[in-house]
């Protein structure tokens, strides 16, 4: 499937995305990061080795095996001891020439190692350097893909002009990746002297959230990193909480309640949100009921760090995070990068100033909280979708600091099933995109009337992405009108939507005036011949190999 998927605008992305350099800094880095791993797996082997280990607790279930009396029996395994088998005294987990990971590399390249009689042919190199050359018209997506007990970060390169979309590269993760979420800004580097950017030094990076407690932040235009450029949680507390139950006959073994607390995530961290005006602020929602801020210009202690602020509100998962952010329709000054929102599965929204969260405003919400957006074209407002498939408009000025009666000021039945992806056009007023675990990828026209209050919300067009059950759908920065949409399937699929003539018809008035917003826009807007799109076929996905379906095709007969 995928989960997460997140737009970068043209012309981010490093044309020539370089290659992992394995030199004495970056050695010295990724030893200090792999010697959390090994510490990781030796206490895991501990626990399932201990059943007195500390932080567990035996509970004896009442089961004892039965001996054999027929000690004589031909099929009797008990001369082989099987049963002391973990008993023996296990060996260190790296050995030999892993022991140390300077083991890795002999020799610092083809040329110099004599075993290696095939040498780098500069014409070769050439070459793949132009298949991995970025475009200065080309969009990256990132996705969080998962394919059985493998989990990745994909990077897929989308050109509209050419109407193209094919994988770049990927890097593996350690753990089921729930959102991902873009950011400019290069975290500051765990190690002094290594190949990091300084902090603060503009980039192409991604924050992934995964079903571990802790944030890892690649370089997106770094080809086969090995490791992340900034870890953000205490992995060294929380490895302990993921340890297996061990395998026990006579006990099994409770794990330590995950008790929240204000310095790092103890759960799954499900929603991430990047402060694009203090943009060294990155705010995240967990299981564990907190929302935690960190900053991303405090070195790491090591191998991780923690929050520099975090808010204990919510009495239940939280399932979306999202800083205020500006567009082109909200007054000059409305914008205030301190205000956070905040919804989750105790069916409340929270909007804090995070320098005094203790006068946080609230409203409550009839079911499960999907995901929460800010409107740039209005002050103050914001949009929820719930599990229920409904989504609802707020105004936050309208919320006090207690629960009150129904505070929204709309709502929509938009999704048959839960409402699982939401997006604001950055670029066209008044349109809105849904999906929804109907399969549907569906947009909207909202029409502004007295009090702020819209005076009508119409269904423009819906399609079936064939993507699965949709999990996130997103604008693109650069098309107006051009999405994202990928789910359960493992597809993803790019639709540019002014191919319905009913989008033509809705938007191509509020498209023609594009030029009237376009200084205040966060993202070069491409402009758009409107009457000149409805001869494309709108929906751009990835080709199917054909060796692979000869394959498929050959293991069938």
């Amino acid at each position: 499937m995928l989960s997460s998927v997140a737009w970068v605008a043209r012309g981010i992305a490093a044309r020539h995305p370089s290659r992992l350099e394995l030199d004495d800094a970056e050695l010295e880095r990724v030893s200090k990061l792999a010697n959390v791993e090994l510490q990781d797996a030796e206490q895991q082997l501990r626990v399932a080795e201990n059943a007195d280990v500390d932080g567990w607790e035996d509970v004896d279930d009442g089961a004892e095996m039965e001996e054999d009396e027929n000690t004589n029996d031909p099929d009797d395994l008990s001369r082989y001891k099987l049963d002391e088998y973990d008993n023996k005294p296990s060996q260190t987990i790296a050995m030999g020439a892993l022991s140390n990971i300077r083991g890795v590399q002999a020799f610092r390249n083809n040329d110099d190692d004599p075993y290696i009689t095939l040498k780098n042919d500069p014409a070769d190199e050439e070459e793949e350097r132009e298949q991995l050359e970025v475009l200065p018209g080309d969009n990256m997506l990132l996705a969080a893909k998962t394919d059985d007990d493998l989990s990745m970060v994909e990077a897929y390169i989308y050109n509209a002009q050419d109407e193209n979309l094919y994988v770049h590269h990927d890097l593996l993760l350690p753990a089921f990746p729930l959102h991902l979420e873009w950011l400019d800004y290069a975290p500051a580097p765990i190690l002094d002297g290594s190949h990091q950017s300084p902090a603060g030094t503009m980039g192409n990076y991604v924050a992934v959230a995964t079903m571990d407690p802790e944030i890892e932040i690649w370089n997106m235009d770094a080809i086969e990193g090995m490791y992340p450029d900034a870890i953000l949680g205490r992995k060294d507390l929380t490895a302990a909480l993921n340890a297996p139950s061990g395998t026990g006959k006579k006990k099994r073994r409770v794990p330590k309640e995950r008790v929240p607390n204000p310095h790092y995530h103890v759960d799954a961290v499900l929603s991430l949100s990047w402060n694009r005006r203090v943009r060294n602020m990155l705010a995240s929602g967990s299981a564990d009921t907190t929302v935690k801020i960190w900053d991303l210009s405090r070195p790491s202690a090591g191998n991780s760090s923690s929050a520099l602020r975090s808010f204990d509100a919510h009495t239940d998962k939280v399932q979306s995070v999202a800083w205020q952010v500006s567009g082109p329709g909200m007054a000059q000054g409305a914008e205030n990068p301190a205000v956070l929102l905040s919804a989750g599965y105790d069916k409340t929204v929270r909007v804090f100033d995070t320098r005094m969260p203790e006068q946080a405003l609230v409203a409550a919400i009839a079911a499960d909280v999907e995901a929460v957006r800010w409107n740039g074209w209005k002050d103050h407002a914001f949009l929820v979708a719930l599990e229920t498939g409904i989504v609802q408009g707020f105004d936050a000025r309208q919320l006090g600091p207690t629960l009150t009666g129904d505070t929204a000021q709309f709502t929509l039945v938009a999704h048959d099933g839960a409402c699982t992806a939401l997006d604001i056009s950055p670029h066209i007023p008044g349109c809105l995109l849904t999906g929804g675990t109907d399969r549907q990828v569906k947009l909207w026209s909202v029409e502004d009337g007295d009090g702020g209050k819209p005076r009508s919300v119409n269904l423009v067009t819906a399609r079936d992405l064939d993507v699965g059950k949709v999990f996130t759908a997103s604008f693109s920065p650069n098309d107006p009108l051009t999405v994202v949409a990928a789910g359960s399937v493992g597809k993803l699929q790019v639709w540019n939507t002014l191919s319905n003539p009913g989008m033509r018809r809705t938007f191509g008035d509020r498209l023609r005036r594009l030029d009237e917003h376009a200084p205040r826009h966060p993202a070069r807007v491409e402009p758009v011949e409107v009457d000149a799109v409805q001869d494309r076929p709108g929906i751009v996905g990835l080709e199917e190999d054909a060796e692979t379906d000869e394959d498929e095709d050959e293991d069938m007969n």
